[in-house]
Formats: C-alpha cells, structure tokens, sequence
C-alpha cells in the first residue's frame, strides 16, 4: 500500500509515520481552505490570515486522523492483536495490523472505535467553538475550529459506509463472520460490496468532470479507485494468509542455493554468477558456514580494473537480519519480510549454516496452486 515513508513518533507504543503521498494530501488540503473554503465563509480577512487559518486547519486534520487510527490501534492490543503503528498516505491513515482480528467480536469493536473517536473529536470541537463564540474569540480561531468539528463529523460518516475496507465494511464483515462464522465468505462479500462501492464512485466522478466539476470529480475518481482495488486486495491478502499460515519456509526452500566462494574474484563472480544467474546478491560460505553476502551494490563499488586482483572475502558483509530467516518459520512471516524489504530471496539459516534460499516465485506458485486447487 505504501511507499517510502517517513517515521515521525512514537505515541504510547506506536510507531506514527507519514507516507510521502501525505505531502500531496497536506499541500491540497492547505490550499483548498486557504483559497477556497476559509474564504467563502468568512469574508474580508487578509490573505494571511486565510493561509494561518488553512495550515493550523490541516494540522489538526493531521492529528485527528492519527487520533481515529490510534483509537484503533488501542482496542486492538486490548485484544490481543501485535500493532507495529500507524501510517498517515494520501487517503487518511490505516493501523498496521500484522494478523486478522481473532473474534468477529475483536472485529466489531476495532471498527467501531474509530468512527467513535472522530464523533468524540467533533462533539470537542463543535463545544469550544460555541464557547469560543460566546466569549468572543477572534473569526480566525473560531472558524479552525468549526471546521475540524465539521471534518471530524464528515469522517466518521464515511468511514461507517459499508464499504470494505472503510471501518463500517469492517463492521459488516464482523456482523457477516459472526453469522457465518467463516471469515474468508465474510471477506468475500464485504470486499465484493466494497468494489462495489469504488465504482460508483469512479462513475460519479466521471459524472462530474462532465458536468464541469474537474477537480471534484477526480477526487471522486481516484478515492473510488482506491477504495476497489484496497478491496479486492484485502480479500487476496486473506488468501494468501490462509493458504500460508503454519507452512515453514523449509517446506519451500531451495536446498542446492547458488553461493559463492570466499576465494571468488569479483570478475569471475560477474561472469560466472551475476550475468548467468541475475540475482542482486549472493551468500558467501566457506565450508559450510555462512560468512557473509555479497551484492551487485559492492561490486558497483570496485573499480573494474580491480575485478581480476579483488576476492570476494574483500568486500563481503555480514549478511542483513532483514535477508535472513529460520528453517521453522512461517511462510506468512517470510512473505512479510520480503513485502516490507522489498528483496525477493530470503536465505535460510541455521546454527551459521546457510540450508537454502526461498524465493517470492516459490511461494507464489505454490499459493497459485493451492487456491486453484482447494478452498482456503
């Protein structure tokens, strides 16, 4: 979902970070109020007043949306559930969630808690506006705060639309779980309506960019088209995870790995292993240990002149935690491991042993065939 991103904090736990499209969102945001809303409702103050106004309003559309993914994240430890954080894109924010909630239960009160937080934020702000108001606070001040409680009401109300995975899609795929008691039928359809739901929003922005409504009607466009494909592919993660789960990376690993001697020269390395074989690094073991790993990045680095003269124990690094895992762990927590790093080979290692390299492909195919194959 998310591209580079950039940690910001850590609130009682979590990790608060901000995906770079969050800067598209903030620049728009700042603009739209500055330019448009602050002064359509709020005549003849200067235009620095409008920009204070339409930056101090983003920020604490910043903070709310960090609030409702927090109320979030908090019902979900309550229940059990590891939270790495949260992560603020161009959409609004989303908890990283490592696994599906256990109960339709947990499900129902993790979605629900952030719609109720966004309530609680505007019923706050709507009050201190009203006494803002009546103490005689300044338009500008007053008016930031009317329109967070105004924001905060608007969220809550989209995010209860039964539209997976907006939190009232969730509420009802924990309403259809329960009933059922099958969470992939319950994914299935809330993720089904939740495409629905895209649609129709990319049909009512095409509507609108006809009718001479351009910007408005991309906005409708693009938040549709998210809202689909976050769908469609929440319901393939779900699959994967049920096809995976329990499944050590043993089971799929490759137990003749291409590896490297120490002795390697770094021209022979290129000739013999990284134009036959195209992978991006290559575990070095001596014997049967695994001394470290070396990369096409480290080669990069060598002079080619240096190639015939340089072994690869001369440039070779410890091997990353992050391009490493046990024998015994699970599938699900590799494919992790791999989406997070971006790498599509994790070496397999034991006691410094290196037993076998799994690969994204190995994986992939066998989660091709299962799902073709059975009913996970």
């Amino acid at each position: 979902m998310f591209g580079k991103k950039f940690k910001l904090f850590r609130l009682m736990g979590f990790e608060v970070s901000v995906d770079a499209s969050w800067i598209i969102l903030a620049v728009l945001v700042a603009w739209s109020l500055s330019a448009g809303y602050f002064p359509f409702y709020y005549k003849e103050l200067s235009r620095q007043a409008y920009w204070i106004m339409g930056i101090v309003g983003t920020a604490g559309l910043f903070l709310s949306i960090i609030l409702h993914e927090f109320s979030h994240s908090v019902v979900a430890r309550q229940s059990g559930m590891p939270m790495k954080g949260i992560t603020l894109f161009i959409f609004g924010g989303v908890a990283e969630m490592h696994e599906e909630p256990p109960t339709a239960r947990d499900e129902f009160w993790m979605a629900v808690a952030g719609p109720a937080a966004s309530v609680a934020l505007a019923a706050g702000f709507y009050g201190v506006g009203r006494l803002g108001h009546v103490a005689g606070w300044p338009v500008y001040i007053t008016g930031v705060v009317g329109y967070l409680a105004v924001i905060n009401l608007i969220l809550a109300i989209f995010n209860l639309l039964p539209a997976y995975p907006l939190d009232g899609g969730r509420i009802l795929r924990s309403a259809l779980w329960y009933w059922k008691q099958n969470l992939p039928w319950a994914t299935r359809v809330s993720s089904q309506i939740g495409s629905g739901f895209g649609i129709a929003l990319i049909a009512l922005g095409v509507v609108r960019v006809l009718y001479g409504s351009f910007i408005g009607g991309m906005w409708f466009f693009v938040i549709g088209l998210f809202i689909r494909t976050a769908a469609r592919s929440s319901y393939q993660q779900l699959l994967t995870r049920r096809a995976l789960e329990g499944e050590p990376v043993s089971r799929f690993m490759n137990q003749e790995p291409v590896t490297v001697s120490p002795s390697t020269t770094l021209d022979q390395l290129v000739e013999d292993y990284i134009y036959k074989f195209h992978y991006k690094f290559y575990p070095v073991v001596d014997g049967d240990q695994l001394s470290g790993c070396v990369s096409t990045r480290q080669v990069k680095e060598i002079s080619q002149e240096d190639w015939p003269n340089t072994p690869v124990r001369q440039i070779a690094e410890n091997c990353s935690p992050e391009n490493t895992v046990a024998p015994d762990t699970d599938a699900v927590e590799a494919l992790s491991t791999m989406r997070k790093t971006g790498v599509s080979r994790l070496m397999v290692v034991e006691n410094g042993r290196l037993k076998g390299i799994i690969a994204l492909k190995d994986l992939l195919n066998f989660l091709s065939t299962k799902i073709e194959l059975e009913e996970v």
